[in-house]
């Protein structure tokens, strides 16, 4: 099925790519949505929260959301209410450390952690008959990655998936988000990992790590090569980058998969629309509307309306 972003329609003000990635995260309020939590303890001896909204359906939409997201975001939120409304249960995986309680080990989640995805899946699976993904952002590179690492062997309960607003290319979106026009971003993203990186100091004293380090951190790059990457095992941020980017699995996706990139999100360089990879697999649906900003595609002031991506998914799941 094809669908045509032809009929998402913003107004003006919603044109903005600016103002469509700021204005329904920040003024929307997702009201009747209720959770019911699940700690899973992990692997190794770490542990994950789910936030589920039952409605009694064996068939789930799962939602991961973006860097330093949780299941409180309002897109997760209207993603939950618009799945329940259509006769799913629903539920966010809050990754670790973004439930409200920090995890329990010096690592924590990132960009390209599909680990802690498929030990999720695993678990709920068999609770399920029909599982349906969508991730935002860095949930949807953690997603993408997943299926294309899964590739023909993915657990058959998983039917289809969406994936919104995806930093396919990590590097390119970290050089797009250093530009000066995107300080707002840049800064609120670094305030809560900065935070979050200091708990985590003074919980692990092996951490090698100074204040002044952490302090003088300005930019992804700044912030991956002090902790993601060595905490994760990587070189640096370059080969943090490379290794968790999503856009070398795509070719191997072998289910129904949607990705929604806006033209005009402020997150994206030219690198992170995949036109040559969505034209090779069959599987992989890429469309790539001219507005909608970063997790943004409001299309006006009425905020109780859903959002576009959200119709958009679940007639992608139900077509």
């Amino acid at each position: 099925m094809t669908f045509d972003d032809s009929k998402f329609r913003p107004s003006l003000l919603f044109r903005s790519a600016h103002f469509n990635t700021i204005y329904p995260n920040r003024k929307r309020k997702v009201e009747g949505v209720n959770y019911t939590r699940k700690r899973l303890t992990t692997w190794d001896n770490d542990f994950v929260d789910l936030d589920f909204s039952k409605i009694g359906s064996k068939q789930l939409v799962l939602v991961l959301h973006g860097l330093e997201g949780n299941s409180d975001r309002q897109y997760a939120r209207g993603m939950v209410k618009m799945a329940n409304q259509r006769g799913f249960d629903a539920m966010v995986f809050n990754q670790r450390s973004c439930s409200g309680e920090m995890n329990l080990l010096p690592t924590s989640y990132h960009s390209g952690k599909s680990d802690d995805l498929k030990f999720v899946i695993e678990e709920i699976a068999k609770d399920y008959e029909s599982i349906f993904l969508v991730g935002f952002s860095l949930g949807g590179n953690i997603l993408l990655k997943y299926l294309g690492e899964q590739g023909s062997i993915v657990l058959k309960q998983i039917k289809k998936a969406v994936a919104i607003s995806v930093p396919v290319d990590l590097s390119d979106s970290a050089i797009q988000l250093a530009k000066r026009q995107n300080w707002i971003y840049m800064r609120r993203f670094l305030k809560t990992l900065k935070a979050k990186t200091t708990k985590k100091m003074q919980q692990f004293e092996a951490l090698s790590i100074s204040i002044d380090e952490l302090n003088s951190c300005n930019s992804f790059i700044d912030f991956d090569n002090l902790y993601t990457a060595p905490v994760h095992g990587f070189k640096d941020a370059n080969d943090y980058w490379k290794q968790a980017s999503s856009k070398q699995f795509l070719n191997d996706i072998a289910l129904p998969t949607l990705l929604v990139n806006a033209l005009d999100d402020p997150f994206l360089g030219k690198h992170c629309y995949p036109y040559q990879e969505a034209k090779l697999n069959k599987q992989l649906e890429l469309i790539t509307p001219k507005h909608g900003g970063h997790v943004g595609f409001g299309e006006s002031f009425n905020i109780e309306n859903p959002l576009w991506t959200e119709g958009l998914a679940m007639q992608f799941f139900t077509s």
